[in-house]
C-alpha cells in the first residue's frame, strides 16, 4: 500500500519527487461575448401569449497549450411568439482547465462532457440576468446533461463512419 503524503500518494510520484497523477483544475471562466437583442420593446412588455422558447447550445475545445484547453460554451437564447421575438440572447461563455497526466481517451469526455456540465451553471446564471435586464423575469435554464450528449454524439459519428463507403483503390 501506497503511503500518503497529503494529497499525493507515493505511486503517483516520479523519481524526482514530481507529482505524475492525472490532474485537472478550473483555472479561469469568462465571458468572451455576450449579445443581447429586445427588438420590439417597449410593446414586447405587454404581449400576454407565453412564447416558445430556442435554446441551441455548442461547445468549443481549443488547446492553449500543452497543459491548458479553453472550453467554449455558445448558448442561444430565442424568445418569439405570434407577434415577434420578445428577445434574443446569445452567450459565448468560455473556461481555462488545466489538465496534467490525463491520457487523450479520458481528456476528450472531459472536456466535451464533464467540463460543460461545470461550466453550465455560470453560464445559466448570466442568460437569467441578461433576460432580466432586458426587462423580462429572468429564464433559468433547465440542467442539460452534457455527458449523455457527448455519449450520444460520439454513437452518432460512429454509426456515420460506419456507413460511408470505402474508398476506391
Amino acid at each position: 500500500m501506497a503511503e500518503e503524503e497529503g494529497n499525493v500518494t507515493s505511486e503517483n510520484l516520479a523519481a524526482n519527487g514530481e507529482d505524475n497523477g492525472p490532474q485537472v483544475g478550473m483555472l479561469s471562466q469568462y465571458v468572451k461575448d455576450l449579445s443581447v437583442e429586445n427588438p420590439n420593446a417597449p410593446d414586447s412588455f405587454g404581449w400576454e401569449v407565453q412564447p416558445q422558447i430556442d435554446v441551441q447550445v455548442n461547445i468549443q475545445v481549443n488547446a492553449v497549450n500543452e497543459e491548458v484547453h479553453e472550453v467554449g460554451m455558445t448558448l442561444a437564447v430565442k424568445a418569439e411568439g405570434d407577434k415577434g421575438v420578445q428577445f434574443n440572447v446569445e452567450l459565448e461563455y468560455a473556461t481555462l482547465f488545466g489538465i496534467r497526466n490525463v491520457p487523450e481517451e479520458q481528456s476528450h469526455p472531459f472536456l466535451f462532457g464533464e467540463a460543460p456540465r461545470l461550466m453550465f451553471p455560470f453560464a445559466r446564471r448570466v442568460i437569467a440576468d441578461a433576460v432580466r435586464d432586458a426587462g423580462y423575469p429572468p429564464l433559468v435554464l433547465e440542467p442539460i446533461d452534457f455527458n449523455a450528449l457527448y455519449v450520444q454524439q460520439r454513437q452518432q459519428a460512429e454509426q456515420m463512419a460506419d456507413q460511408q463507403p470505402a474508398g476506391e483503390a
